[in-house]
């Protein structure tokens, strides 16, 4: 008798061991809106147009505590401030000096920010698993929605840890969030998450 593996049990054996890595990404991320109630770290974005081609460069801050509360500050390569305060979401550009704001109900809802500062996953999502890439295992959400402004989104995690968020519009536009120096269940101080626009602001309500 050979020791050596016939082929069909050799592929039997990875797909085994790839579901259970796999499945894995799916109980972080559920463990992750379970057991994560405030956030913060440092992410770059890259945006790639459905051709595959255009790119376009961002960073800045990222913070969250749950439930529905969420500051996105971008730092480059202009100033820009989403905040998320529980009832609202504000967009503010510091160039124009011009703020937005619209329903946390009609902002939210199948969104990257509900997947990462909401409570509930299942509501708006369906969930599965993806192959592990660059290092990392990754959970896919689909939005139940079939009319929204996303196709799906990817959830990458490096072991326990919070890594990257890819998501892809209805346009087929591609963006990648990679995070540094999450830290999980810090002390974030309840106005972080409160929006006034500035004097002087043009004020759009949506």
């Amino acid at each position: 008798m050979t020791s050596r593996m016939k082929p069909a049990l050799v592929l039997v054996a990875v797909l085994g061991w790839a579901g259970l890595a796999q499945a894995d990404a799916v109980t972080t991320l559920r463990e992750f809106v379970r057991d994560v109630k405030t956030g913060k770290a440092s992410f770059s974005q890259t945006v790639t147009a459905a051709d595959g081609v255009r790119k376009k460069q961002s960073s800045g801050d990222f913070e969250f505590a749950r439930p529905d509360r969420f500051r996105f500050a971008y730092t480059k390569p202009y100033e820009q401030l989403i905040v998320g305060d529980g009832q609202k979401v504000w967009v503010f550009d510091a160039d124009l000096n011009q703020a937005s704001s619209r329903a946390m109900g009609k902002a939210l809802g199948a969104t990257p920010a509900a997947l990462l500062a909401g409570s509930s996953l299942d509501a708006d999502f369906t969930l599965s698993n993806a192959a592990p890439a660059d290092g990392l295992e990754w959970a896919l959400a689909t939005p139940k929605a079939k009319d929204g402004a996303f196709q799906s989104m990817r959830v990458g995690f490096k072991g326990r840890e919070l890594a990257a968020v890819e998501i892809v519009d209805s346009f087929g536009q591609r963006s990648l969030l990679r995070f540094s120096g999450f830290a999980q269940n810090p002390v974030i101080a309840s106005d972080r998450f409160r929006f006034v626009p500035p004097a002087g602001a043009d004020v759009i309500e949506q």
